[in-house]
């Protein structure tokens, strides 16, 4: 089973919802056809999906044959997390993967929500 950090890291490629992240696999798997496809593939898939396990299976390949792509994707997965915190008394919100249902972000709310 791949690690949470990766996990994460796959439903943020699917999503491309940390652009800098997403640039740095697609350049790493350029040489790689199949690596590739399996990026592609999983774009936009729920987490629980086969095309999502391939990638976090590429993922975790790449990262052991290669410990500078390694550090690499985890340093730029640490500057995304980083920027998705508030500062004090500020709201992040973030959505990633495959949501199903409804989603309200918000920072203060005065009243009820309804959908």
């Amino acid at each position: 089973m791949p690690e949470p950090a990766l996990i994460s890291i796959a439903a943020a490629l699917a999503s491309r919802s940390v652009v800098s992240l997403y640039k740095l696999v697609k350049r790493k798997f350029s040489d790689d056809p199949e690596a590739t496809a399996v990026l592609e593939a999983a774009e936009g898939v729920a987490e629980d999906t086969p095309a999502m396990k391939k990638l976090q299976e590429k993922l975790a390949e790449a990262q052991t044959k290669d410990p500078t792509f390694a550090r690499k994707l985890q340093d730029e997965w640490d500057r995304a997390q980083v920027a998705n915190q508030a500062e004090t008394g500020g709201v992040v919100n973030s959505v990633t993967g495959s949501v199903s249902g409804n989603v309200v972000q918000a920072g203060e709310i005065q009243g009820g929500i309804s959908f």
